[in-house]
Order: structure tokens, then sequence, then C-alpha cells
């Protein structure tokens, strides 16, 4: 049939009594009505007035002729209405325009009304943590000592958070309203239809079965042609998680049906897919932790379900069950897989366990990790503790009804839950992971060599600047070679200079838990009669023992509380409440609490703030509501500022991770007059949004960031806007371009910031294109916000990732050793060195672990490293956020593997960077001596009158070369000459060398350069680079890989081994070796029987009876360790400000000469 060239005698037929040729009309116009629409427009009320007389027969087609002039006409609404009153005739799977765009009203009607809904029980548990209602107890906390509304209104700009307009109800707010700022209550106004009789605008219920019907009808098409991916994402959004079983389940069916065509059984069902896919979404695009912990749930159960077991030769995704559990905290659930495994008794099983294991530690707490050793059977211990401690297990073993069974299975596998319980309690991590940084150690001591040499060690900054350097640059290496090297560069540090070069140690040393007390013995507290060294360094040490048990302070918790309640030096007090919060994190320990709160209250400003945040570290994330009430209330009361804030980063502590549940504590802490607190209101934003991405919270942050009157707010709300977002780094930049050429050095400095934290170890360009005018800012602090951001998006960045590493570390050593260069900046670059190479250039700064979750102790780490801004120490927290980027392979058990990885790429592409070429800085040439011209006369003379007499005799050689002299001033020139021969003979051969032997390098470089190589095991695999490792088809294979392809994460990789009963290749563990010779640390060579303590007054007696002056710990035989302690425990007798360095502005540089002489 011909198409339609007018539709004007058509639509006469419109009036015609026949309903015959009405019908014929309407089927007429709907074929072309494509184009005819324009002249069918202006009789769309007569088509409507067919479609609302029930006696006529095709109402439904009048309805499609409707919705598709109505859809040229772009009146979408009252296309889609038509459309579904179409009914059946408005078909889904015809691929057109009018089609999709009403598929897309349906689809965003149907999230917007189901969103609407009231929470249905089926699909939505309410979180009783995170309920909307503040206790009152809290309420009242926070309404003491603030002001009415309008004066808070007045200080603090700022809307209330959870009374601000959110987004749209959909997840990814695809209808989000305009000028929500403007007032809470606005809502557009709905667009009316045309028609006032259209009667599916009059009933609501109607149009939303409608809608499902279409929905419904979308779906099933979906499901036919296997596009679950598309029901799955639109029944989240809506979130309507029936819908999201329903197809999982119908997937898993389809997969079984056909499972006999499938051409391999090692392939991923569509089921499997579809939950990674739920598993993705949950993390990264749901933003409601209620609905998170529903989908979660529903992930396990299917999971977990034998169903869904049923009929599969390989094992149930661990992996991802391990994720759920975590994040659901449900430690039961874990302690019965981890049993399962193990009783299943098969080298595969033992494998997975030990790797199930190893993910629960890299993504969970102390306190739930404890659970879930608690849980697990105790008849392990029993067999150890026989040999040491029968009697403690005489309780244990009280219920004789199943004694025999768990003596039975504790015999049979006691091997496997000792080790399972090494890897749960971070020993078996820890270990593995020094072994790697100490073998693979890549330290650049040129570098710290060049920055000690370039700062002024008697100005405390700057030997604090080099501490930090050095500390970064070894952090969990154990080389603390530096600092026994420079003894006379240690004596310099005095009062907090000294307890932060004391501190170092627990970062060089992190994770030595084995020999932690051995190697901080000299610095230590002593019990009451004992001597007592600088109470700095005693600080510094409790700070340090906390830094090496960060997040597994069970051994050394007891230990540290004992040493803090004793202690009543104020400064002792400090550092021990940092080591108990770092070494308590996340246990809600009570007791410890209460200690800290008592110190808390003798109202001291220099403990406030340590004891504050310490507070908020071990109450982290529990949301504890006494804790919170008692802290705040104490805020209001105190006058010292330091004790506010540190009470305010310990509230937002608290609230880690509690996102909506943190909505009221935000809000009242936002409306606070106090600045800190305030500030403390932005942090509790940062922590319980961190990594969401939550709309929310960055339209909040963003308006704080230009509306509060305060810098140190606004400063800290534009930084916090990393924290947020560092999940999706590429839109940072973009976010903060503005704020980075702000008016405001603060809101400049934190953009700064805020780069460097969400894009951390990147090294993407938009951020570093900001970031490098930033290095010229006028403002010293904004230049040093903007090296530290750089260094954290290059480190581990190589010139062949990014060209601009040579540059900007280049830049760092200018800036370090420009005379001209403020303070403050030097300081920044000095810590900027360090970070850039963070442990043996062998760790990244990760915020989140490799398989995806937060990684809690970075993110704390980094949070309080930003803290710097108002104390130094709490820069050595940054090395929470290190986290080694190795791939360490280990079979069934426990061992390290000799195999090899390859890596398809080129070997420069993940290199190390080189090292820095020390050139040999000449120091000042040997001038030549000069002698007079009288002395040179009066000798040339005797020497003339000398050759005379023997000119008859000799011939006149001897003659002609004294006339050569002429009257040139004689210089000693002899030893010169012989110098300069040597050189010369020294350095033409090394040049010579150096120009023969580059081509040779070239074609070597170019050799190597051929793509592919093998990677040993214990090496460096930067998250980039696991993309290119596998694993060859041989004796092993990754449990966690279950198709042929690259690794999914590094770090500790069990293997199946699939011939066991063949002899294994192993390596053989450096550190151990080492650890035993170095145990002895702080006690000299020659005194093996006596006490340390003993060692360590002589050491402060000889250095007193020294002065100082030389290195007398050298000459008496003590070894680096014993001298560094004895420089470092000696009270500083000088009294506080002697020694001090004039203000910075001030800095005499003339003095480098003098302190080269002793050298």
């Amino acid at each position: 049939m011909s198409s339609l060239v007018t539709a004007t005698g058509v639509l006469a037929l419109l009036a015609d009594e026949e309903v015959e040729l009405k019908v014929f009309a309407l089927q007429t116009l709907n074929e072309d009505i494509d184009t005819v629409w324009f002249e069918v427009a202006p009789a769309v009320t007569d088509i409507e007035a067919l479609y609302e007389d029930e006696s006529f027969p095709d109402r439904n087609l009048a309805a499609l002729v409707l919705a598709k002039v109505y859809f040229h006409l772009q009146a979408y609404e009252e296309s889609m209405f038509f459309a579904l009153a179409a009914g059946d005739l408005f078909k889904l799977e015809h691929a057109g325009e009018f089609e999709e765009t009403i598929i897309s009203k349906c689809v965003d009607h149907y999230i917007a009304s189901s969103s609407a809904a009231p929470k249905n029980d089926a699909h939505t548990v309410v979180d009783d943590e995170d309920s909307a209602a503040s206790p009152p107890s809290l309420a009242s906390a926070f309404a003491h000592g603030s002001v009415d509304g309008s004066a808070a209104a007045l200080i603090s700009p700022t809307t209330p958070f959870s009374q601000s307009t959110l987004p749209s109800k959909s997840l990814l707010s695809r209808a989000s309203t305009d000028n929500t700022i403007l007032e809470p209550s606005f809502e557009p106004p709905r667009k009316q239809h045309r028609s006032s009789s259209i009667a599916l605008t009059t009933d609501e219920l109607q149009t939303r079965r409608a809608v499902e019907q279409v929905i419904k009808r979308l779906f099933e098409s979906c499901i036919k042609e296997g596009k679950y991916q598309q029901v799955v994402g639109i029944a989240v959004e809506a979130k309507r998680l029936e819908w999201v079983k329903h197809v999982i389940w119908r997937a898993d069916d389809e997969y079984k049906k056909n499972k006999g065509k499938a051409a391999q059984d090692d392939a991923m069902s569509p089921a499997e897919e579809l939950l990674d896919y739920c598993l993705g979404i949950c993390m990264d695009v749901v933003q409601e932790r209620s609905f998170r912990n529903d989908m979660l749930l529903l992930v396990l159960a299917i999971l977990t379900s034998p169903k869904f077991a049923s009929g599969k030769t390989k094992d149930p995704d661990y992996f991802s069950i391990a994720k759920c559990i975590v994040y659901l905290d449900q430690d039961a659930q874990a302690c019965t897989v981890i049993r399962h495994l193990v009783d299943t008794g098969s080298v595969e099983a033992t494998a997975i366990a030990y790797q199930f294991a190893f993910d629960l530690y890299d993504n969970a707490t102390q306190k739930f990790l404890g659970r879930v050793m608690s849980r697990l059977p105790k008849g392990e211990a029993a067999t150890e503790n026989k040999e040491n401690e029968g009697d403690e297990n005489a309780p244990l073993m009280s219920d004789v009804g199943q004694s025999n069974d768990t003596d039975e299975t504790d015999e049979k596998h006691a091997e496997v839950y000792k080790n399972i319980r090494s890897i749960l309690d971070g020993t078996k991590t820890i270990k593995l992971n020094l072994e790697f940084l100490y073998r693979n150690n890549h330290t650049d001591l040129g570098i710290l060599n060049k920055v000690r040499d370039s700062l002024e060690g008697r100005n405390s900054i700057f030997h604090t600047a080099v501490t930090f350097c050095n500390a970064f640059m070894n952090q969990g290496t154990t080389n603390d070679k530096f600092f026994r090297d420079n003894l006379e560069w240690l004596g310099k540090a005095v009062n907090w200079s000294k307890f932060t070069a004391t501190a170092a140690l627990g970062v060089i040393h992190r994770g030595n838990l084995s020999q932690s007390k051995k190697l901080l013995e000299p610095y230590l507290p002593r019990a009451a009669g004992g001597i007592g060294g600088s109470p700095y360094s005693q600080g510094g040490a409790l700070y340090a023992y906390g830094l090496i048990h960060a997040n597994h302070g069970a051994d050394a918790l007891d230990y540290l509380k004992t040493r803090f309640t004793e202690a009543e030096e104020e400064v002792i007090q400090h550092g021990g409440a940092l080591g108990l919060g770092l070494a308590g994190m996340a246990s809600g320990n009570e007791e410890i609490f209460e200690n800290l709160k008592a110190v808390l209250y003798a109202d001291s400003a220099l403990n406030g703030e340590a004891v504050g945040l310490a507070m908020g570290l071990i109450m982290l994330g529990t949301s504890n509501n006494k804790a919170l009430e008692e802290m705040v209330a104490y805020a209001h009361e105190t006058s010292h500022e330091k004790s506010v804030r540190g009470l305010a980063l310990g509230m937002a502590l608290i609230m880690y991770g509690r996102q909506e549940g943190a909505d009221f504590v935000i809000e009242s802490l936002l409306k606070d007059p106090d600045p800190s607190l305030r500030y403390g209101g932005i942090m509790t934003v940062a922590m319980a949004y961190c990594g969401t991405g939550s709309n929310k919270a960055v339209r909040k942050l963003l308006h704080v960031a230009v509306s509060d009157v305060n810098d140190d707010v606004r400063r800290i709300a534009v930084m916090s806007l990393g924290f947020i977002l560092f999940r999706k780094p590429g839109s940072v930049p973009r976010m903060v371009e503005l704020l980075s050429e702000s008016y405001n050095p603060h809101v400049r400095y934190g953009s700064a910031m805020a780069l460097g934290i969400s894009c951390a170890g990147t090294g993407l360009d938009e951020a570093i294109d900001l970031l490098e005018p930033m290095m010229k800012d006028p403002t010293d602090f904004v230049r040093q916000g903007a090296l530290i951001a750089l260094v954290m998006i290059m480190i581990q960045q190589n010139e062949v990732m990014n060209p601009k590493v040579a540059s900007i570390r280049k830049t760092l050593k200018k800036v370090v050793g420009d005379r001209h260069e403020d303070a403050m900046t030097k300081f920044g670059a000095a810590v900027a060195l360090g970070i850039i190479d963070a442990g043996g250039r062998n760790c990244t700064i990760g915020l989140q672990t490799q398989t995806g979750s937060l990684n809690m102790s970075g993110v704390v780490g980094m949070a309080v490293f930003t803290q710097y801004w108002y104390w130094f120490p709490f820069t050595h927290f940054l090395s929470l956020a290190f986290s080694p980027t190795s791939i360490i392979a280990l079979d069934h058990d426990l061992d390290i593997l000799d195999v090899k990885f390859h890596c398809a790429t080129k070997p420069s592409l993940f290199d190390y960077p080189p090292e820095q070429e020390v050139k040999a800085e000449e120091g000042p040439a040997m001038i030549a001596t000069a002698i007079l011209s009288t002395t040179a006369q009066a000798k040339r003379r005797a020497q003339k009158k000398e050759k005379a007499d023997k000119a008859q005799n000799q011939k006149s050689t001897g003659a002609d070369s004294t006339s050569g002299r002429g009257d040139k001033m004689d210089v000693d020139d002899q030893p010169k000459a012989g110098g300069e021969s040597t050189d010369k003979e020294e350095l033409t051969p090394a040049q010579s060398e150096k120009e023969t032997s580059a081509p040779p390098d070239i074609k070597k470089k170019l050799e190597k350069e051929k793509p592919g190589y093998e990677i040993e095991n214990m090496s460096r695999v930067l998250p980039g680079q696991l993309k290119y490792i596998s694993l060859g088809k041989g004796r092993y294979w990754p449990v966690k890989l279950v198709r042929p392809g690259p690794l999914p994460t590094g770090g500790p990789l069990l293997l199946h081994d699939t011939q066991p009963e063949k002899e294994k290749s192993l390596i053989e563990e450096k550190l151990k070796k080492v650890a035993t010779e170095r145990a002895p640390v702080a006690t000299p060579s020659n005194a093996l029987g006596r006490h340390p303590r003993s060692v360590v007054e002589d050491t402060i007696l000889n250095r007193l009876a020294n002065n100082a002056a030389g290195s007398p710990t050298r000459s008496s035989g003590l070894s680096g360790a014993a001298a560094a302690a004895g420089v470092l425990t000696a009270i500083d007798e000088d009294g506080e400000d002697e020694e001090e360095a004039t203000v910075p502005d001030d800095f005499e540089y003339y003095t480098e000469d003098e302190e080269d002489e002793p050298e």
C-alpha cells in the first residue's frame, strides 16, 4: 500500500457515522503518522473523543494514534499515557524512536513511583543503628552550650544537613530538581496534560498498574534475549529486589538447562556474572546504606543457597561471600564458611580457606576478626597451650558432651586452624609484607642525604622534615641505618623534634610485632625507680609502639595501657594516648576509653588533642552514643582549642562509615557557633560518607566551602571532597577546578589536597595540570600542599608511565636546596620526597583494598595526616595509608613458592625509577699554597747563585729551566700536579669507559624492551600492572581465578597445587636471618649478660660527660642502635628555648662551612 501524501481525506472519515470507516481512518493514520502527524495534530480532539467513547470498538487504536501524535509534539507525558492505554497494540519489540522514548518514560515513572512508595518489609530492612531519630541524651548534649537558631544561622550559614533537599528518589538521580538550595520545600510544578478528560490522569493507581504491565513485558523480553543486567539495573534503581532475585534464579535455571550445550565447564555462569554485577553496583552506585544492606543480604543468601550450588562442579564464590560477610558484619557466617572448608579436608579446600581468611583480614576490623577467632574451635589453642600453660585450658574442656568430637576434630585439623588464626590476627600478612619490603627495598639514600645537607638541622621544623622524609622512605623496611649513621645530626633534636624522631622508628619498623619491644627498649618509659631519659623520647617511643602495632594491638594494648596510666609527664601521656588509639583502633574497648577520658578531664591543653583523637580511634565506626554524648559535652565546657579540635576529630572517627546514621551528628555540629566543632562536622561528613560518592555529601561540602565564615572550615570542606570521591578520581579535577583559583589561599590549599587524596597513585594528568601552577602560588602553604598532593598522585610512577615525574622530582630537590624558599614550602618538599619513594618505592597510597572495600586504617591515617597543619607529629599517621604493592604466591602449607609470573608488557613500563646519580660534590678544591714575591725573589737569588757556581761543571739545562719561570708568583704546585695527574688518570678512563659502554647499554635496553617478561615471586606488582600478569598453565593455579586470565588481586595469593606429591621449590626468607642477628638491638656486643637498662644508663652518662661534642658511642664500643638511643634518650639540659633556632625568615645559612669542618 502506497503511503499517504496528505491526511485531509482520511481525517474527514473520522466524522463519518459508519464505525468501520472510522476504524479504517485510524488504521491508515497509524501506518503513516510519521509523515502526516502535523496534519493530524489539529484533529486530536476528535480522536480523543473516539477514545473516550466506550462504545467505540477500537479505543486502543485511537490511543496509539494519539500517543504517536503527542510524541511528535514532544508532549512525552501525554504520549506515554496514551501508549499505556493502547495496551497490546503498543509493541515493545519494535525498535523505533517512538517505542524507545515511551519505554524510557515508563522506566522513569516506574522508578519514581516505586522509590516513593512506602518501604516494604519484603525488600527493606531498617538499620536500628542508622535510624533517623536521634537519642534524647545525644540531642540534649548537642543542644547544651549552643545558641539559638537565628544566631547559629548567622555564624554558620549552612542549612541543616538532614533537612537539606536531597536528590530525587532515583539512585542515579535521573530527574534531579533545580533550585533546591533556595527553598528546601520547593517542588517544580508538574506539567498538566492537554486534556482534562483523559481517564488515566484521574486514576493514578490505574496508571501505575499500566506502567508495571509495560515494565513486566519489558523484563520478560529482556530475559528471553539474555539481557539480564538491564533488568537488574532497572530493578535496583526502583528498589524492587524481588525482581533482582527472580532474574538471578531465572538465569541460573536457564544455564542449568542448557549446560550440556556449553562449550567449556570453566565458564562463569550468567547467574554468577549477575551476582558480581550486583556486588559492583552495591559498592559503587547504591548510596543508601539500608538498601545496600538489603541487597547484600539477598546476594549472600543466593551465594550460600544449596539450590544455587547444586549441579555445579566448581566451588561457590567464597570471595564474594567474604565481601558480603564483612560489610554486613556477620561473623557467625564467616565462621561457618571457615569450618565448612576446613572440614572438607582437601588440599584445595584448605587453600581456599586460607585465601578466605586473608580476604577477611584485609577488609574487616579488629573487633570483627576477634569475634571470628573466638567462634573458631579451641582444640588448636588447647594443643598449643598444653605444652606451656596447661592449667588455663581446664575450663575449656568442661563440656563433656562435645569433648570427644572437638578433640578428634582438633587433632586432625589443628595445624590448619593454627594457620587460619595467624592470618586472622594479622601476624602472617604482616610477616609476608615485611619480608617483601625488606627484599625489595630501593630506598635512595642519596636523596635522603641531600635533604639532610640542604636543611639546617638545628631548626626544629627542618629537623622534623628530614625525620618524616626518612620515616616514609623506609616505612616498613626495618632499615634505620640513616639514624645510626647520623648521630651528630640526630643529637640536634630537642623537645618535640626528639618526640617525632623517636616515633619515626615506629614507622620504619611498622609491623615488626615480634621485635617491637626489643627495638624500642632503650626509649620506652621505665617503671618507678629507674633512671628516666628525656620525656620526649619516652612519649615518642609509646607513639612508635602504637605505630608498629597499628590496628593489630591485641598483644600491645595491656602494655600501652599500663604505661599510659602510670605516666605523670604530659608528654609521655600524649605519646601514650596516640599509641593506645593506634593499637586499639576500632576495638571499642570501654576500659581504655575510660582511662583516656580520665586524662582528658584533667583539662590539659597539651594532652587534650591527642586524647580526644585516641578516644575516636578506640570507638572508630561504632557510632557509640554514650561516647559522643560525653565528648560533645566536654567540648562545650573546655576552654582549650586544642582539646576541642581533638574531640571534634574523634567524634568524626566514631561516625566512620555510618552514612545516613551520622546525619544528626553532622547537622548538630554544623550549627555550632564554635568553628572547631563545625570543622569536626565537616570531618564527620568526610568519614561517614567516605568512598560513597554521595551527591548529598558533595552538595553539602561545596556549599560550606563557599559560605562558611571560618577559613579552617572552608579549607577542610574542600579537602573532604577527596574522601567522598576517591573511588571516582576522574570527577574531582572538574569539581575543584574553579576552587583551585579562589582568592582564598585556604580554599586553594584544600583543593590541592582534595586532588592528592582522591587521585592518589593514579598519575591522573588532569589533576597534575591543576597542581603544577599551584607550585608557584604566592602563598607558602599553598605551595606546600601542591607539592605534597603532586607526589601523592605520582607515587610509584616512572618516566614511561608519566613523563612529568622527572621534572617534579627535580623541582622537589630544587625547592629543598633553595636558600631563599620559605620554610613551610621546604618542609612540604622534604615530606614529599619521602612520600614519592614510600616503603623503599614498594608502597602506594591505598584508601581501598585490592578487593574494592574501604581500607579503614588507610582512610583514618589519611584523615589524621591532614591535621599536620596543626600538629606535626600527626604526619606519621600517613604511614597507615601506605599499602605494599606485592605479589606473594603461597601454597596450601603457606610456604612461599618459587614460581614465576608472566607480565605481558615491556619491562620499562612498570620498572622502578632510576636511582639518583649522586655527583660527588667536589668540596672546596685544595687551594694552591701561595708564596710571597719577596720570599720568591730571595729563593731565586739563592738558586741563581748556587746554579752559577755549578754552571761551569754542569750543563745549561738547569739555567734554561730557571729562566723560564720569569717573575711569576711561585706556588707549591708539586702536590697539585701530582693530584691533577692522578685525577686525570682516574677520570679519563672512567669517562672513556662510560662513553664506550653507552652503546652496549642502549643495545641491552633495546633487547629488554621486547614485550613480555617473567616476574619472580615476592616482586613488586603495581595495581595497574595486575591486568597484564598471568600464571601459565602448569602445576600451580590461583584459587581466585575462575578461568584463564589476569590475576584478580595482588598481595598474598594462594595457589592450587595440582601435583602435591612432588617436591616443591621454595623461596628462602631473608628477614628471618637478619631479625635474629639484630634482636639485641640496644645491647652492646661485648655485654650479652647485662640488663638493657644499664647500657642506656652508661650511654647517657657517656654523652653527658663528653658534653655531646663528639661521638663517644663509637669509641665505647656500642652498637648503632644503642648510640642512637643514647642520643635520643638524653635529657635536654639546655632548657626548652635555648637550642631552638630563630624564626624561619631570619635563618642565616653561612654556617654550612662551619658544619662541614668536623666531618
